[in-house]
């Protein structure tokens, strides 16, 4: 098949929500109809000791939160789809948004009762800065919630987005009857008192047949007829190509956890959804469908198996073919480089693939030499840049509680740094180790790991500090002046860069005024 033909068929999209808004278990769901898995795991569920599938790591099967983004893929209608699964809590915020790099659309996934929230806002802003397609899928219409006009009022002034229902909603709560898939056309109903059992769906072409009556009542037939007139009156006609450009979003009605309209969103997603994008490198506009290979590091995952120290950079394929056992340049390093087993992904299930195309994720095995944002290429000098990391917010001392277990320590706090979760600064003074993280809850999740999967214990301190300014010198008497002043505030990151940990903002600001030979950036990469 063509390069350009293997590039149409691919899907790659992110599912994006506040916490618990059911995007795990609409993940599920959607591998579940794609026939990629077998039975769902429910995820909260005590009476089935079961997991999600996309949570793989053992603290997110302990907790029912996704504190990690989870690649998956599979075939479905002769489109190849590649679904990132990401934390919706924000103190994994930074995971998120450097995935959302990676993907060419987007599902946001909305909660009926609580409607928007603050992260997902937040989440729905990057997608908008990057101009990416958002589709919206209002969940648990099982359970009551708000009114289904008034979530939509909602989600347009929030977030400001521009809706466009293709399914509506038949009662909510006790009284949910189904779903009325306005895309197709067709009607979905419960089967009796079993809400996990859905009927056949029923082909209506006109929504006035008595046959309507009968399904659901009069009573609720005649209330979807006029919600229906108000939606064709208020909101615009469904167009694709608005939609592709980011302008437009569609919205669908379900229960992720009973199945409900989740086949309906996906036969609609792989019609509509866009193909894989061109990216901007600092260098140039690159587009898919070029013969040459070209890829970006957007995430770096330590022991997903657990039974060997293994590392996996996930790579975002932008153009052209990845090969197997081909070389190519790792442009950070000019050093050329060939994978052996590169993988693809269902969770934690790994495969060895051959060939991988634009818009394509590879999971390539790493002995500790990616770092996120790294390109490959066939030769070519290329730089993505827009992969965002952020100043820390919170700061804490690491401390060794068993001595005897100081090289795993060291490995282990090596290794999850490198993923990304928080960033390691030593003190130039006493070479005291400090972690810093977006989130307070990745201190745990960061202690969990280095126990259960290093075998290494450790505990906290705070460190007073108000903000990690990189320093950049265009003065080396200023520079030496400032190392001498300021001597017990200055630590290095892990790629040995010198960084100011600023005390508080009067310090920063003062320290900013003092020596104007220096620039303080807030950012690793300046």
């Amino acid at each position: 098949m063509s390069l350009s033909k293997e590039i149409a068929k691919r899907r790659t999209f992110g599912i994006i929500s506040h916490p618990d808004a059911g995007k795990t278990t609409l993940t599920e769901k959607l591998l579940l109809f794609g026939g990629a898995i077998q039975e769902a795991g429910a995820v909260k569920s005590n009476k089935i000791k079961k997991t999600a599938t996309s949570d793989f790591m053992e603290i997110e099967k302990q907790r029912g939160i996704s504190v990690a983004t989870s690649v998956m893929g599979f075939s479905y209608k002769d489109k190849r789809i590649n679904i990132l699964d990401t934390p919706g809590h924000q103190d994994f915020a930074e995971d998120t948004y450097r995935t959302l790099t990676a993907v060419d659309s987007v599902i946001l996934v909305i909660d009926v009762a609580k409607g928007v929230e603050t992260q997902t806002e937040k989440l729905a802003e990057v997608c908008r800065m990057r101009d990416t397609p958002i589709m919206v899928f209002i969940n648990k219409l099982d359970r009551e919630g708000k009114d289904a006009f008034d979530l939509l009022d909602e989600v347009e002034q929030k977030i400001g987005l521009h809706l466009c229902p293709l399914s509506w909603p038949i009662g909510m709560g006790q009284d949910f009857q189904g779903v009325y898939d306005i895309w197709s056309q067709s009607i979905k109903l419960y089967l009796g008192g079993n809400k996990q059992k859905i009927q056949e769906s029923v082909k209506i072409d006109n929504i006035a047949d008595s046959i309507l009556d009968e399904m659901v009542g009069q009573k609720a037939a005649s209330q979807l007829r006029e919600e229906i007139e108000l939606i064709q009156g208020v909101y615009p006609t469904f167009d694709a190509e608005t939609y592709r450009k980011g302008q437009l979003s569609p919205v669908f009605f379900g229960s992720a956890l009973n199945n409900f309209g989740v086949n309906e969103l996906l036969d609609c997603f792989v019609e509509i959804a866009p193909s894989p994008q061109p990216k901007k490198a600092e260098e140039r506009l690159v587009k898919p469908e070029e013969e040459n290979f070209s890829a970006f590091v957007f995430k770096i995952h330590a022991n997903m198996d657990p039974n060997h120290r293994n590392r996996l950079a996930f790579a975002k394929v932008v153009s052209g073919n990845f090969e197997r056992n081909k070389n190519y340049l790792h442009v950070r390093t000019n050093k050329k480089m060939k994978f052996s087993a590169p993988m693809t992904f269902l969770a934690s299930k790994k495969n060895v693939v051959d060939n991988a195309y634009a818009g394509d994720i590879v999971g390539l095995p790493d002995s500790g030499n990616f770092r996120i944002g790294d390109a490959f290429t066939e030769g070519e000098n290329l730089h993505f840049r827009d992969i965002p990391s952020f100043s820390p917010e919170h700061f804490r001392f690491i401390n060794n509680d068993d001595p005897m277990k100081a090289k795993q320590l060291n490995k282990g706090v090596d290794q999850l740094m490198d993923e990304g979760v928080a960033q390691l600064f030593t003190l130039e003074t006493n070479g005291r180790k400090i972690i810093g993280t977006v989130g307070a809850l990745q201190y745990e999740v960061i202690q969990y790991r280095l126990e259960h999967e290093y075998g290494a214990k450790c505990s906290y301190e705070n460190y007073p500090c108000h903000k990690a300014c990189w320093v950049e010198s265009h003065d080396e008497q200023h520079l030496s002046e400032f190392r001498m002043q300021k001597s017990r505030y200055l630590a290095r990151d892990k790629f040995d860069q010198l960084v100011f940990m600023a005390d508080s903002s009067f310090s920063l600001q003062m320290t900013q005024e003092k020596f104007p030979g220096l620039s303080f950036h807030f950012k690793s990469e300046f």
